[in-house]
């Protein structure tokens, strides 16, 4: 399950800022990469009747958890993360809390190469506080011909 919510907080945080959906928009997009991914891990789980059940339950509960973190981000986050691939220097953090969540937030670009396509791209760590709890996730993102950062893994 954290694996899970790891993938999806990434996932999340990597929307293009060009894009910008609504916060019900975030909600659905968090549920159903939730659910997707709880479904995914769910799979790898039991045998016969019971990887059903564990199907099931990862969807499920997948699919509740993407929504309640998709409510603790919203476009200025994004925009953040986004500057921060944009404009630091590898392993230099960029910090902030959103005040209508409380959620503190940290985007560290890790790495940059160029990727086999000729793209710009970062590999870099997200930390979120959210009620004292740390979740951690990490992704490589590359440059879009319309400037903004999408995730690639």
């Amino acid at each position: 399950m954290k694996k899970m919510m790891i993938c999806l907080l990434a996932l999340l945080f990597m929307f293009p800022v060009a894009g910008c959906q609504s916060d019900s928009g975030r909600e659905q997009m968090g549920t159903i990469m939730g659910g997707a991914l709880g479904g995914i891990l769910g799979s790898t789980m039991g045998s016969g009747h019971g990887k059903t059940a564990a199907i099931i339950a990862g969807t499920l509960g997948g699919a509740l958890l993407g929504r309640e973190m998709a409510r603790y981000m919203d476009k200025s986050d994004e925009a953040k993360s986004q500057s921060a691939l944009e404009n630091n220097r590898d392993r230099q953090p960029s910090n902030w809390t959103n005040p209508n969540t409380g959620a503190r937030f940290t985007t560290t670009p890790v790495s940059t190469y160029q990727d086999s396509y000729g793209r710009n791209c970062r590999e870099y760590q997200t930390d979120i506080y959210v009620d004292g709890r740390q979740e951690v996730g990490h992704g490589t993102a590359c440059r879009q011909p319309d400037g903004t950062w999408r995730m690639v893994n």
